[in-house]
């Protein structure tokens, strides 16, 4: 009887249960993806007025802004209060992670079926320069690949104090980090990390060559690139970035500086080699170029 019982409780729960529960979300508006469900602890704090930050002013937390088009796979719905959240999974983001990723359900909208993933268009090569030019001076922003930042979050997380210009843009993650900023210039067609700029593309010979012979080689859009930054290259006199500089009251942010300078400055650390992995036994640090502008990038120009 106990058992007759039990099935029919349970049977009771499966019919009540929607017939086809979302099972995917795609992003309606630039969407912040956390490494935490705690975007409250994160945009306000316990007073509601501050943004869990390290020493150097960045938000940790954020691994990217996701572009809107882009489909998440949800692997597990949560409650936070009234906030609903999502645990995803994406392939704009195919990185793993201990603590999972997270978005807020109020910037995607949901679906029961697979949606055809994002599309990606290269913009031409002078748009993607034009676009790298036009960001020099922005803030570095940990995560950030969006410029403008995200104007929804003080409306979805709003502080309960006046914020300032600056405390106003850093709470909207308006601002870019190094692989950001190539992310942003090429419409989300480059990989999102370096630990993927590191072999995008094809590889450019450098090792054992010093910084002009590098410098003369090169071409726009080239990537100086190594586990934890990249450069672009604008043309053979000039290189873009987006470092971050904990010292400076801004915290860094996008600059352009002499090519040969730049490469010699890197080579004080780094030596050259044509691919990420090859050891010498010195445990020196190294760099690579990669040349992916012309190259395959499963991208549509």
């Amino acid at each position: 009887m106990k058992s007759a019982a039990i099935l029919s409780l349970l049977l009771g729960i499966l019919l009540a249960l929607p017939a086809s529960a979302a099972q995917f979300a795609v992003a309606t508006i630039p969407t912040p993806v956390l490494n935490t469900p705690g975007f409250r602890e994160i945009f306000g704090g316990k007073e509601g007025s501050t943004l869990r930050m390290d020493t150097c002013g960045q938000i940790r937390a954020l691994e990217f802004v996701a572009l809107p088009g882009t489909v998440f796979r949800i692997e597990q719905e949560l409650m936070s209060g009234t906030d609903r959240l999502y645990r995803v999974t994406t392939n704009d983001y195919p990185y793993p992670s201990g603590s999972g990723y997270f978005v807020d359900s109020r910037f995607v909208s949901t679906r029961s079926s697979h949606p055809e993933e994002r599309s990606r268009h290269l913009p031409p090569g002078h748009e993607i320069l034009r676009r790298l030019r036009k960001a020099e001076g922005i803030r570095y922003v940990w995560g950030g690949n969006v410029t403008a930042g995200i104007a929804a979050l003080l409306e979805i997380y709003p502080a309960n104090t006046t914020l300032s210009g600056d405390d106003g843009s850093l709470w909207q993650l308006a601002g870019l980090d190094c692989s950001g900023l190539l992310y942003e210039a090429t419409d989300g067609v480059t990989p999102r990390n370096t630990s993927s700029l590191v072999s995008y593309g094809a590889a450019v010979p450098v090792a054992g060559r010093d910084a002009g012979t590098i410098a003369r080689q090169l071409r726009p859009l080239d990537l100086i690139v190594w586990q934890g930054h990249v450069l672009i290259v604008i043309d053979r006199q000039e290189v873009i970035e987006s470092r971050l500089e904990c010292t400076k009251k801004q915290r860094g942010g996008v600059i352009v500086t002499p090519l040969k300078k730049r490469l010699e400055e890197i080579m004080q650390r780094r030596r050259p080699v044509d691919a990420i992995g090859e050891q010498d036994g010195s445990g020196q640090q190294v760099f690579v170029v990669r040349r992916w502008y012309g190259q395959a990038t499963g991208a549509e120009k």
